[in-house]
């Protein structure tokens, strides 16, 4: 009786499946593969940013004691007092190294970043890794990012917290709230670029 060799062909397709993720989690690239996975969604356009039709007033999310006391650090560690920003429009968007929509929205965040008038329209990637600023920065510089980014040096001021994340926000150069999103989303629109620059010609 003649063995039968034994051939890779041979093993159940979900165990190769259970290898390839046990890898990826061992390794820590599992969020980037999701992200990547969730990238081809926003790629199809089916996820786009939600744009006001016209600008909603919100809360003074830079007035009063909310700028005075919402202090954020660039990846330099520099500190930012966010108040400091008001005069321009800002485009906030909460995010962290762990979350794989988070980084799903980025390269389309990157592109919405290099195609506007950034003296102008001010760009807040708000990091909420607890791992500390130098995992963000690696993470970052791995990436090839150059949009900037920053960790909050005092507490999340109530407007801008959430159940989710990625969200993000977008406040008028008086400081008002008016637009909001929670959940990956594609920015690099041209109805994002239109309304972003709208609120800069006010």
């Amino acid at each position: 009786m003649t063995k039968r060799r034994f051939s890779y062909k041979d093993i159940p397709g979900w165990v190769v499946m259970l290898v390839i993720f046990g890898v990826l989690y061992a390794t820590g690239l599992h969020t980037e593969a999701i992200g990547q996975v969730q990238r081809l969604i926003l790629v199809t356009g089916i996820k786009n940013a939600d744009v006001p039709d016209s600008e909603s007033r919100g809360s003074e999310a830079t007035s009063g004691p909310l700028g005075a006391s919402f202090e954020l650090a660039g990846l330099d560690g520099k500190r930012v007092p966010f108040g400091s920003l008001r005069g321009k429009v800002v485009f906030m968007n909460v995010w962290a190294t762990w979350c794989p929509p988070c980084l799903a929205e980025m390269p389309g965040i990157q592109k919405l970043y290099d195609s506007v008038d950034t003296s102008r329209i001010a760009f807040v990637m708000l990091s909420v890794d607890e791992a500390g600023r130098e995992k963000v920065k690696k993470f970052i510089d791995r990436k090839g990012y150059t949009f900037p980014v920053y960790t909050p040096l005092t507490g999340i001021p109530p407007a801008f917290q959430s159940s989710a994340i990625p969200t993000t926000f977008i406040l008028s150069p008086e400081g008002t709230l008016v637009a909001r999103q929670e959940g990956m989303a594609n920015y690099n629109t041209r109805k994002m670029r239109e309304f972003l620059g709208s609120l800069t010609a006010r």
